[in-house]
């Protein structure tokens, strides 16, 4: 026997019956022989951290503040981490797929724009300017990256179940109590990440904006510090520990009316005081200027895309993909950079 299958067999007598067990994933696209030592789950984790650029450049993508001035506030890569820490502890307690939650955790936002959702929003609006029936949106866009662009066009093969995983964990601003009553995921894993991506990002954004002094600890809904707690970690636990209680031994992932309830105010406060807000706003303004220059200026010159591309596609379609492929993949300081060395040549 091999480690793999020791490791496979463990799973059928420990995890949970509604896990997502490893020796009976759905396969990859393309056929590949078996590890001796890890199970399918545990490389496509592999995968994504060793193998995946995209992953990397995440450390240089937006999470709420662009180009902060501040050592500590948080990058998309931060906010990955800390999706992947709060999901596996949930997965762990409720007996599931620790290596599939993690896989799906660290590979959710690999698709993510320069400049965070304001760029998304951006490169969405500026790439159906130049192909109407197009779009973008950050999700789908890690399925293509994923499957397509990484790994010099091979993608990384990674398992159907991260997969759908990766591809579904958006929620843009709907609420918690909403998504718990939607149809159910293919996995609870794949559910335990979408939860902990909200439960992550609604408590490091506001620890980053009292950081930044954009808000007040004071200014913090009663109504949530009464249900969740006063601290940054207190909310965190809070909501941890009443997903695994509303959750245990059952084949579906919940919340507790009042957690849930208070999870969402703390979500709305947010969008209102801080996502919304006139500084945020002035930060996509500028956001726009940036993305929308670079993606005109390689629609327009031969000359620059010729950098990117050594064959420039005829069609102008296939052309507005590639051009949404590249500055999707942008960090904000390469997006900053590039803009600058094209319209601001005096700058430097």
């Amino acid at each position: 026997m091999t480690i793999r299958e020791r490791i496979e067999e463990q799973e059928r007598q420990a995890l949970s019956p509604y896990a997502a067990l490893s020796a009976e994933s759905r396969g990859r696209e393309r056929e590949e022989s078996q590890c001796e030592v890890r199970t399918v789950y545990q490389r496509d984790r592999d995968r994504i951290i060793h193998q995946c650029k995209a992953f990397r450049r995440l450390a240089q993508k937006t999470q709420v503040f662009i180009s902060p001035r501040q050592d500590h506030i948080r990058t998309r890569l931060s906010h990955t981490l800390e999706v992947s820490q709060i999901a596996r502890t949930i997965a762990k307690a409720l007996r599931l797929n620790e290596s599939l939650t993690e896989a799906i955790a660290l590979g959710h936002d690999v698709g993510h724009t320069p400049f965070g959702h304001g760029g998304e929003a951006v490169i969405d609006a500026t790439y159906r300017k130049h192909d109407p029936e197009a779009g973008f949106q950050h999700a789908a866009h890690s399925l293509r990256l994923l499957t397509v662009l990484e790994n010099d066009g091979a993608g990384l093969n990674l398992c159907r179940e991260t997969l759908d995983g990766i591809a579904t964990h958006s929620k843009g601003s709907q609420n918690l109590s909403e998504l718990l009553q939607a149809e159910p995921m293919e996995t609870l894993e794949a559910m335990v990440v979408r939860l902990s991506d909200r439960i992550a990002y609604v408590n490091h954004d506001i620890d980053d904006c009292v950081r930044a002094r954009l808000i007040g600890a004071e200014h913090i809904p009663g109504e949530c510090v009464a249900v969740l707690g006063n601290r940054h970690s207190a909310r965190i636990g809070t909501m941890v520990r009443d997903v695994i209680e509303q959750s245990q031994d059952r084949p579906q992932i919940s919340m507790s009316e009042a957690v849930c309830q208070a999870t969402d105010l703390l979500k709305d406060f947010l969008y209102e005081m801080v996502y919304h807000s006139a500084p945020m706003r002035r930060e996509r303004e500028r956001v726009q200027v940036v993305v929308e220059s670079l993606f005109d200026m390689y629609m327009e010159s031969d000359e620059e895309l010729s950098d990117i591309a050594p064959v420039i596609p005829s069609d102008p379609r296939a052309r507005a993909r590639l051009v949404c492929d590249y500055i999707a993949g942008m960090t904000d300081r390469y997006a900053t950079e590039r803009y600058v060395a094209h319209f601001l040549p005096g700058a430097h």
